[in-house]
Order: structure tokens, then sequence, then C-alpha cells
């Protein structure tokens, strides 16, 4: 049973390298994502105040993630019952469908590219694709800090978190764990709308990416020590600056990379026009360059690699 879920991470991770997330194929995020647009439309139907938004956002949550990994379950149950290898096969699809690695990476590499050809205005649009704040604006180094914060942050969300819930309870665990993050994706802001019928979405989520976050901020620090960046400062920016990210789980990946490449995340964003001033993580002893996105990238990919190690030798050890 560990030998072949093992086997089964290892060509899910391959796939997902290779190929990422094709175009010609319906992500299960986006059916997940039209669920929950589909419950939110007729549950705001239904509200009138605190009370009734935060219980109908709840309502939406749970029956979101049963759904999911209920219907993700029976799958893979119909799959395996029909033949064992049809089953074998659905599990690496959707375990695959969980990750993000080429994803995060061809994002990141294509910024990087009109960077060092200093095509910012197209650096600008690019980064529009991955990030909530103002780019029209933006600067190089900013455009730069974007997109190593982004990266970073979504190491855990797309590729770590899946990855531990996979370890625990197999592909429909992972894709459960997708939903709740497309539910705080979608919900989870602190604005009017959302701030009770998003409340149950984001705090699930961070929830969920508790222990993933904070397993990042030991092995983000420990690839950069491979990598020859600063690993102990990584560490050190860690543990004194993660707590300072306005997100609970954010910090440790950010402050991680931050201290691994000896630059500052954070600082004045614009959302809607509107200032936003984050808490600082790391020390500016340089300014921020195009090569720090390469870099960030290479921390990711080992950082994933160290992940599934350590995860396949605690199943190992299990076993025995």
């Amino acid at each position: 049973m560990f030998n072949q879920f093992i086997i089964i991470v290892i060509i899910a991770l391959i796939l997902d390298l290779l190929i990422g997330d094709p175009d010609w194929i319906t992500h299960p995020v986006i059916i997940i994502g039209k669920f929950i647009n589909w419950g939110e439309k007729h549950l705001r139907a239904i509200t009138n105040g605190e009370l009734s938004e935060r219980l109908a956002g709840i309502l939406l949550a749970l029956v979101t993630i049963t759904l999911t990994w209920s219907i993700t379950y029976i799958l893979i149950k119909v799959g395996t019952t029909i033949d064992i290898w049809l089953g074998l096969i659905f599990k690496i699809a959707i375990l695959y469908t969980t990750l993000s690695i080429k994803g995060l990476a061809k994002a990141g590499g294509e910024i990087y590219k009109l960077l060092i050809i200093s095509d910012l205005q197209e650096a600008r649009e690019k980064v529009n694709w991955i990030v909530g704040r103002d780019t029209t604006k933006m600067a190089e180094e900013e455009i730069v800090r974007a997109t190593v914060e982004t990266l970073a942050e979504n190491t855990v969300d797309g590729i770590l978190s899946p990855l531990f819930y996979a370890f625990l309870g197999g592909a429909p665990l992972a894709m459960t764990y997708k939903a709740i993050n497309t539910l705080d994706s979608m919900l989870g802001y602190k604005s009017k709308d959302y701030l009770y019928f998003g409340w149950a979405a984001a705090r699930i989520d961070d929830l969920a990416n508790l222990i993933p976050a904070r397993v990042s901020g030991i092995l983000f620090p420990i690839a950069a020590f491979l990598l020859n960046k600063k690993g102990i400062t990584s560490f050190k920016m860690v543990l004194r600056d993660a707590h300072k990210h306005p997100s609970p789980n954010g910090g440790y990946s950010e402050a991680a990379v931050a201290g691994a490449l000896g630059i500052r995340l954070g600082g004045l964003n614009y959302y809607h026009g509107q200032s936003s001033f984050r808490e600082y993580l790391g020390e500016k002893t340089r300014i921020l360059e195009a090569n720090d996105i390469k870099d960030v990238i290479n921390l990711m990919y080992l950082t994933t690699g160290l992940f599934v190690i350590i995860g396949i030798t605690v199943l190992l050890n299990l076993k025995f």
C-alpha cells in the first residue's frame, strides 16, 4: 500500500513538472469554483445581516469540502472496482492536478525573461496575473518583490500543502485541500462584502496551512544552505519576522526566502488605488533584481524535493 502510494506521488510530481496544467483540460479547481459561485449566489439571496452571512458562509464551506472529498473518493473507488489500473490512473491524475510546480516556475520564469530584456510593461501585465495588487505603475524592483513574495507563499499553497494532505489521506484529501484553498481565494477577503460571508473560508484555510507553512520555514533555510545561499540567516528571519505577516501562515515562507537571498520583502502595496503597508520581512542588504526570481524558483524546487523525501521516509518507517 505504502509502496504504491509512493509511486503515485512520484508519477504525479513528474507529470506536473513535465506537463503542468494544460489548457485543453478543465481543471477540477474551475469546477469547484463554479460550485462556490453557484452556492454563494443562492445563499446570499436568503441572508440578512452578520449572523446569517456567517452561517451561510459556514454552510457553503462545509458542503463544498464534503462534496469534494466524497466525489473524489467515490470516483477512485468506482475506478478501482472496474479495474485496479484504472483506479491507479485516477489517483495519479487527481493528485497531479493538485500540484502547481511547473505553473509557478513558468509564471516566475516568464517575468524574469521580460525583466532581462527590460520589457517592464509586459512584465507588469504578467505580474498582474499572479497578484491581487495594482501593477500598472510598478518599478522593476517592485515587480521582482511581488513575484518573489508570490512564489514563496504559493510554494506552500500550491505544492507543500497538497502534498502534506496527500501523505495524510491520499488524493481525496489533497483535492479537498484544493477546495479549501479555492474557498479562501474566492471568499476569504476582509472587504465589506466578504467580512462575514467569507469568515469560515478564511479560518479553515488558515488552519489547513498551519503545519505546511511552518514546515516551509524549516525546509527553505535547509534548501538555502544546500544551494549556497544564506541558510542560517534564512532561519533567523523566520524566527524574527514570520509573525509580522498579516496572514498567520504567509510569513514563514516569505521570511525564509528573504533571509536566504539577503533581501527585504513587504512594504507599500496598492489595491484599487488605495495604499496598504505590509510589515517588512528580512533585511535590505541590496536592491532586488531579476535573478532573485530564478533563485526563489530554485529554492522552491529543492524545498519541494526535501518535503517529498521526508514524507516518503516517514511512510516507509510507518510500514515497519
